[in-house]
C-alpha cells in the first residue's frame, strides 16, 4: 500500500490533508477522529455545522461514492452498488473506501477494481476524513459500527457529501439529536438511513388506508423481529487471526468516541453483543420493523417508552436475547414491539383501529372490519406491487441515488431516524433501570418518570 493509499499524503485530488483539516467544516470531526479529547470531545455540544459547497453532479455523470467501513455490511453494499450499476438500475461508482482495518480496505479495493465496469483505481484510507476531503466524491455510505455513525455522518455533511447511513442511525439519543440538528441546518444535503423495509409496498398501502380514515382512529399496533440460534446471536462474525493492532488495524481509532480500551478481538468482531457499543436487538433488529410501521401510522413523535429485557438462552452476551417495549405517541397510540434472538415466533404485524384492523403479516396489506362495523366496511386485500428490483434493500439503495439526482429527501430521513432512536434509546434506558421515560417534542428532551 502506498502512502497515498494509506491516506498519509495527498487526498487524491491535489488537496493535502492539512489543507482540508484547516477548513472550518472539518475541524469539528478531527479531534474525535484521533481521540485527542476522547469521549468528551465526541459528545460535546456542537456548534451549528454548515456544509461546504457540494460537488456538482452533471447529467449522465455517475454518482461518485466513498464507502466508510467496508466490513461485512459495507462489502455487501460494494457488491450491490456495483451490480446495480452493471444492471442499468443506477449510475454510481465507488472510487474510495476507508477502514481502520487494512484487510477490509484491501478486500473492498480488490472487489471493486475487478468488478466495476471500466476498471479504474479505488483508493483506500485509514482516516475517513481523507476520503471526505476529496472534491471528486459526491456521496458516502457509512457502514461503521454504530458508535461512530453520528460523528462520521456529521463530518460527511460538513464536507458537503450526501449520506447513506446504516441503521441504527446512531448509538444513542444524544447522538441522534446532534445529527438531526446538523441535517436540519443543511437542508440541501441528502441523508438516508438504511432501513430498507420502508420500501415494502404493504406499509405504503397501510399508510394510505389510515390517512383516508378506513380503520377509524388507530388504537394500538404491534410488530416484532424474532429469530433463534444454536450458540448465541452475532457469533457468526468470524475472528481473523491476521488482525494485528498497530500493524494492519488501528484499534484506538476504532474505539474512537467511546474512549480507549484494551484490544479485544471478540468486541471488535461481535460488538453488537456489548452494551457499550450497541443497543443489541433494539437497535440492530427492531429498527427494521419499527421504522415502516411508524411511517404508516403517522402518529407524531414518541412521547413515552417502557422497555424490558432478559437473558434467556445466551447468558454470555451483555445485551439481552429477549426484549419487549411499548411506545406511546402524541395521539395516544401505543405500539407494542417484541424482539428475540432465542425464539423465532414473533407477533403478527398488525394495526388496530376503532372500525377496522390492518394485517401486515404477509407480503400484502389486508383490512378486516371490526364486527360492529362489518355491514359498513368491506374486507380489502391490497396485493403488493411487483418491482423490477424485487429486493427491498436494492430498491432502497436505488432510491437514495435517485434522491441525490433529484435533490429530494428520502422517506427514511433524519426525522424518521430520530423518532426511531427515541424509542430505541428510551427503551434501553427503561430496560436498564426499570423506569418509564418520556420525550417532549417541544423541547426535544427526555426524562425519567
Amino acid at each position: 500500500m502506498t502512502d497515498q493509499d494509506r491516506g498519509a499524503g495527498a487526498s487524491g485530488n491535489g488537496r493535502s490533508r492539512r489543507e482540508f483539516l484547516q477548513t472550518g467544516a472539518a475541524v469539528a470531526g478531527a479531534a474525535a477522529l484521533f481521540g485527542v479529547a476522547g469521549k468528551a470531545a465526541a459528545r460535546r455540544e456542537d456548534p451549528v455545522v454548515k456544509a461546504r459547497p457540494r460537488v456538482p453532479l452533471k447529467d449522465g455523470e455517475p454518482v461518485r461514492m466513498g464507502v466508510i467501513g467496508p466490513g461485512g455490511m459495507g462489502t455487501g453494499h460494494c457488491h450491490a452498488f456495483m451490480n446495480l450499476t452493471k444492471g442499468g438500475h443506477m449510475n454510481a461508482r465507488i472510487v474510495a473506501v476507508a477502514d481502520v482495518n487494512d484487510l477490509n480496505a484491501y478486500n473492498a479495493k480488490k472487489i471493486l477494481e475487478e468488478g466495476q465496469a471500466g476498471g479504474g483505481e479505488v483508493q483506500t484510507y485509514r482516516d475517513y476524513n481523507e476520503l471526505l476531503s476529496r472534491d471528486d466524491i459526491h456521496a458516502v455510505l457509512i457502514a461503521s459500527p454504530e458508535h461512530w455513525h453520528a460523528q462520521m455522518a456529521i463530518d460527511a455533511i460538513a464536507a458537503g457529501k450526501d449520506v447513506y447511513l446504516e441503521k441504527p442511525m446512531t448509538l444513542n439519543l444524544d447522538d441522534a439529536l446532534r445529527l438531526y440538528k446538523v441535517v436540519k441546518a443543511n437542508p440541501d444535503i441528502i441523508l438516508q438511513v438504511g432501513t430498507q423495509m420502508m420500501q415494502l409496498p404493504k406499509y405504503k398501502a397501510a399508510q394510505r388506508l389510515i390517512a383516508e380514515g378506513a380503520i377509524g382512529d388507530p388504537t394500538c399496533s404491534q410488530t416484532s423481529y424474532c429469530r433463534n440460534s444454536l450458540k448465541g446471536e452475532w457469533l457468526y462474525y468470524n475472528i481473523d487471526s491476521r488482525w494485528t493492532p498497530g500493524e494492519n488495524l488501528d484499534w484506538d481509532n476504532w474505539c474512537g468516541p467511546l474512549g480507549q480500551a484494551p484490544w479485544n478481538p471478540e468486541i471488535y468482531a461481535r460488538w453488537r453483543r456489548y452494551k457499550k457499543y450497541s443497543t443489541g436487538i433494539f437497535g440492530d433488529l427492531l429498527v427494521h420493523v419499527m421504522t415502516p410501521l411508524v411511517m404508516a401510522l403517522d402518529q407524531g413523535w414518541p412521547t413515552r417508552v417502557v422497555g424490558a429485557g432478559a437473558h434467556i438462552s445466551d447468558k454470555a452476551m451483555e445485551n439481552p436475547d429477549q426484549v419487549n417495549l411499548i411506545a406511546e405517541f402524541e395521539t395516544g397510540h401505543q405500539m407494542i414491539v417484541a424482539g428475540s434472538t432465542c425464539n423465532e415466533v414473533g407477533l403478527e404485524t398488525l394495526i388496530r383501529g376503532h372500525k377496522a384492523n390492518i394485517y401486515l403479516g404477509s407480503d400484502d396489506c389486508v383490512l378486516r372490519p371490526e364486527r360492529i362495523f362489518a355491514e359498513d366496511i368491506d374486507p380489502l386485500k391490497i396485493e403488493s406491487e411487483r418491482f423490477e428490483l424485487p429486493n427491498d434493500q436494492d430498491r432502497h439503495r436505488a432510491d437514495w441515488i435517485k434522491c441525490i439526482r433529484e435533490r429530494r429527501q428520502p422517506e427514511s430521513d433524519v426525522e424518521m431516524g430520530l423518532k426511531i432512536m427515541i424509542i430505541v434509546d428510551l427503551a434501553t434506558r427503561s430496560m436498564d433501570d426499570g423506569h418509564a421515560y418520556t420525550f417532549d417534542p417541544a423541547t426535544m428532551t427526555a426524562k425519567r418518570v
